[in-house]
């Protein structure tokens, strides 16, 4: 039996799925068929967004610790983050010339209430859900959300199929996305939130020691190293779909949709499999896995073909989700683990800045065959980054288990 709390959380989560759907899915389609945008302003809308958070990650933790209630900060948090999809609605209305430096502009301005409110609400809903009902409940609601947001997705390519060109179409879009979130403020004040209660601060904000500790210093190397080949490949992806593929905004909707679906049902696939072998070595063939992504779409510009490279890309990219996040709470030392996962998400920010515009500079020094090569080749050598990880823990088990032997062998006095 759900509380009120879970569901409230449910109904927020369902019309914000929406408002991101209707919005965000479009930003790179948008920019192109109706700004005009080059490719390295298609780059900084994959790479903007990281960047803000980088930046306003501790500003936003710091303001957050400060109240006791957190519910209305976070619910206008969201409501300014929201306005600015009328924003992006009228940006048709300047000059052509700086349109899509306009459109940057107010993306990279609306991840500055999209932090604070994303730490918000983890905050929050952390301390409105019991711990015991934490794993089932975001489990159940994940995989609805992930449904609404593929039923969303779907409605909208088939009800704007034909206006890919239109400049009216993607307003609408951010009108109805900015309705929505008006329901999302509505959802978050309906939570019934209990003041925090203040912990004692620690003198120092950051513990170094994480980066003494080996199992966490494999893990931050590897790791970003692969999500800084998985990334750079953004940018890419959606040129060659718009630019080269010539996919309208239904068949954008069929992609994503495609790649959700599998992720979907292979979920519990990776979660058997690392059961049974481990979360580092299934990470091997995930990472070999994303590498033929690359070098799979540049094939064929056929839609239908696209489509089924979307579905292959959702099964691996569903495995990098459930496996990266295991490994990380895996090899972070309890007493340290929120210093850890901290620093990976900072350091995660700056590769997700960076990596999308290296990518965008390898298709401006070449073509985008080549480019996509250099992913595939640097995907598969993060997969061997993973395997030497994977050699090295069990080593190093192989000798814990040595050792414990021989201290438990009794030693002989005869």
């Amino acid at each position: 039996m759900r509380t009120y709390n879970e569901k409230i959380s449910i109904y927020h989560g369902m019309v914000s799925t929406i408002a991101v759907n209707l919005a965000s899915n479009y930003f790179p389609i948008f920019a192109i068929s109706i700004l005009g945008a080059t490719n390295y302003q298609v780059g900084l809308i994959s790479s903007l967004p990281p960047l803000v958070a980088l930046i306003m990650t501790i500003p936003a933790a710091i303001l957050l610790n400060r109240l006791e209630l957190q519910k209305k900060t976070v619910a206008m948090s969201v409501f300014w983050a929201r306005i600015m999809f009328l924003l992006l609605a009228g940006v048709v209305f300047i000059h052509t010339s700086y349109q899509a430096w306009a459109f940057l502009i107010i993306v990279a301005l609306m991840n500055v209430p999209g932090t604070i409110s994303n730490i918000g609400w983890q905050t929050l809903i952390s301390g409105m859900i019991k711990e015991k009902r934490r794993g089932a409940f975001f489990s159940d609601r994940n995989r609805l959300l992930t449904v609404v947001g593929m039923i969303t997705t779907l409605i909208i390519g088939v009800v704007m199929k034909s206006q890919t060109h239109h400049a009216w179409a993607y307003q609408i879009l951010f009108g109805i996305a900015f309705l929505f979130g008006l329901l999302e403020v509505v959802f978050l004040m309906k939570h019934r939130e209990k003041p925090l209660v203040k912990q004692e601060q620690k003198k120092s904000s950051m513990d170094w020691s994480i980066f003494q500790d080996r199992g966490y210093k494999w893990f931050l190397i590897t790791a970003l190293c692969f999500n800084f080949t998985w990334q750079m490949a953004w940018g890419l992806f959606n040129i060659y779909n718009v630019k080269y593929v010539h996919a309208t905004i239904l068949w954008i909707s069929i992609f994503s949709v495609a790649n959700q679906l599998v992720q979907i049902f292979s979920f519990p696939l990776w979660k058997k499999w690392a059961e049974q072998r481990s979360n580092t070595l299934m990470l091997v063939w995930v990472a070999v896995g994303m590498a033929t992504a690359p070098v799979l779409n540049i094939l064929s510009t056929n839609v239908f073909y696209i489509t089924f490279v979307s579905m292959t890309s959702g099964f691996f990219v569903s495995g990098t989700t459930l496996l990266l996040f295991n490994l990380l709470l895996e090899q972070s030392p309890e007493e340290k683990r929120t210093y850890c996962i901290t620093t990976y998400n900072v350091l995660l920010s700056f590769v997700a800045f960076i990596a999308p515009q290296i990518g965008i500079w390898f298709l401006e020094s070449s073509n985008m065959r080549i480019s996509m090569e250099i992913c595939t080749i640097l995907r598969v050598i993060s997969a061997f980054v993973f395997f030497l990880m994977y050699v090295k823990f069990m080593r190093n088990k192989r000798s814990n288990k040595i050792m414990s032997s021989k201290k438990a062998s009794p030693s002989s006095k005869f």
